[in-house]
């Protein structure tokens, strides 16, 4: 993660958020109507996948779009979380998903995922 302190409220909220859901993706809009290319591309593939998963829209809170970016050391978004780990951005979640690391994940982390 960085230097920050975890008492800083932004990382507590996003702790929370990563705590109480196994995948989580920082994006910007929301699944029904991404707001850019990137995070739909994302959507997409986590849908394709069956898994179930919870977002939060940046774009609702400056604080949060600038708090996701520092807590994880990770200067765009989307950003996609498994188990609280950061796996990465659009580029990096498509790569996966077209060699099968991206199911290997999931099942590696004890989640159902139907490739």
């Amino acid at each position: 993660m960085n230097d920050q302190p975890s008492e800083t409220p932004i990382f507590s909220v996003i702790e929370a958020a990563l705590a109480n859901d196994d995948v989580v993706l920082f994006m910007k809009g929301n699944p029904q109507y991404p707001q850019c290319g990137f995070s739909a591309a994302v959507v997409d593939v986590l849908n394709r996948m069956a898994v179930p998963y919870n977002t939060h829209d940046v774009l609702q809170s400056a604080e949060l779009r600038d708090g996701i970016k520092a807590y994880s050391d990770w200067p765009t978004i989307p950003q996609l979380y498994v188990k609280g780990e950061l796996v990465g951005g659009c580029d990096i979640v498509r790569e996966m998903y077209e060699s099968g690391e991206l199911n290997t994940l999931f099942a590696e982390k004890g989640l159902v995922a139907e490739a």
